[in-house]
């Protein structure tokens, strides 16, 4: 036994020098704790699939695609892992912590095709655009008996910007195979008259850098490569990056909207910090006040615990918001909690004349039931929380407190039955394990 109990205590100092590394520097690629938009600022974005002409079968299939089409967009923002999520079937959250981007990169992130081309509408012909250069209608041409629109969805992914020889930005791009034959088409009517060529994002024309309308007057004929002049070198960059990132297979709309100020965030974070602290201390003197070197041990074990579930956080990785602390914090109380069920088990033995290492034994072995049942219904809870959560627009806070509770309660368990037990069996043959005052406050009273 006393074997056995020394390999569990090193197991349990590796454990915690281990977390305590993994907070105090990067491990894993993970070089900080990852903070929710409330504690840090950035953006909460809901977008809604149009799936109505999605067979229902395929539905997981088409959404699993627009979050990696999505994901593949935002990446070139510079997001620090960027939270992208289904929300029921036909939903997707978007969270980008610690940045903030215009209604038009919003926009362009759910756009199904983020390029359309147009040529001038005839006199009484319907248009689908207008600015100052004219009255524009889609660019289409006859291909295999169907009408086809000159769309970025041709584009081969493998834009990219560079420069001409006095130093114009150009946006190189490529067609695939139909869109070459639809481009050749269009181009070779347009070149005849010398007609301009709109290039359009959405309902809005695609500006260059002097804020004029990209139309550029079709000279040639083309086939397979084509480029876009006139925009700004980090518009170019940011443009070819989302034209790489793919096209969504299903047009998305945003559904809700939310920026967030990392001021107030900072301000509820630091009086979390101070509560916390503070409920922490007055918990740890509590318990050594009361329960004696019992106490003092779950006070080393709490410290063991915070610790361990801080790396979890981090490691994992969790991201962690205001009703992620809270979530914390309750788990706190009921790490504690756990121990305040053995220690009067504890007591009940010791005051039936029970020796002390058979008083911790039976202590635990008649504390288990009562602690896996209620931390069963916890977690029973959480996983109600966490799908309330993946249902509800704005249910991420939801799901964050329910993650982070359902973390430190599975923590709380391991520390109280492991971590407490081992600790307490140190002193069984002690001098300390015959001063029988020192584990139970009130031994002896009735």
């Amino acid at each position: 036994m006393l074997r056995k109990n020394t390999l569990v205590l090193i197991g349990i100092a590796g454990l915690f020098i281990f977390a305590i590394v993994s907070l105090l520097y990067p491990l894993f690629g993970r070089e900080a704790m990852r903070l929710g938009l409330d504690l840090q600022g950035g953006i909460h974005v809901v977008y809604q699939a149009d799936l109505s002409a999605v067979e229902p079968a395929e539905v997981d299939n088409v959404m699993d695609g627009v979050v990696e089409v999505i994901g593949n967009r935002i990446n070139p923002l510079g997001v620090t892992e960027p939270v992208i999520q289904r929300q029921g079937q036909d939903r997707i959250l978007v969270e980008l912590p610690g940045l903030s981007i215009s209604d038009k990169e919003k926009e362009r992130l759910s756009r199904v095709a983020l390029l359309e081309f147009g040529e001038l509408a005839d006199e009484g012909e319907e248009a689908k655009w207008e600015n100052e250069r004219g009255r524009w209608k889609p660019a289409t041409a006859l291909v295999g008996g169907e009408k086809k629109e000159l769309t970025s969805r041709y584009f081969k992914e493998n834009t990219f910007v560079t420069q001409d020889r006095l130093g114009g930005v150009l946006l190189v791009f490529e067609w695939d195979e139909e869109g070459s034959l639809i481009s050749e088409k269009i181009t070779s009517r347009l070149v005849e008259g010398q007609q301009p060529l709109g290039i359009f994002e959405g309902d809005e024309s695609l500006r260059g850098e002097d804020g004029r309308p990209l139309a550029p007057v079709v000279l040639s004929v083309i086939t397979d490569k084509g480029q876009i002049e006139g925009l700004s070198f980090t518009e170019a960059e940011a443009l070819s990056s989302q034209l790489n990132a793919g096209r969504l297979p299903v047009s998305l709309e945003i559904l809700y909207d939310q920026t967030v100020s990392p001021i107030l965030g900072a301000d509820f974070v630091d009086m979390s910090v101070k509560a916390g602290i503070i409920g922490i201390i007055i918990v740890m003197l509590f318990m050594m006040i009361y329960y004696r070197l019992p106490g003092v041990i779950a006070s080393l074990t709490l410290v063991f615990y915070g610790v361990l579930v801080l790396a979890l956080f981090k490691l994992w990785p969790v991201t962690l918001t205001l009703a992620g602390l809270g979530g914390f914090i309750l788990s706190i109380g009921m790490a504690v909690d756990a121990n305040v069920l053995i220690f009067e088990r504890i007591k009940e033995e010791l005051r039936g004349g029970r020796t002390l290492g058979a008083a911790i034994e039976a202590g635990f072995n008649r504390a288990w039931t009562a602690i896996r049942d209620s931390n069963v219904t916890t977690f029973i809870v959480c996983a109600i929380l966490f799908w309330v959560g993946s249902v509800v627009v704005a249910g991420a806070p939801v799901k964050g407190f329910a993650w982070t509770l359902a973390i430190g309660v599975a923590v709380s368990m391991f520390t109280a039955i492991v971590v407490t037990r081992t600790l307490l069996r140190l002193f069984v043959g002690t001098a300390l394990a015959q001063r029988a005052s020192l584990f139970s406050p009130y031994l002896g009273r009735k």
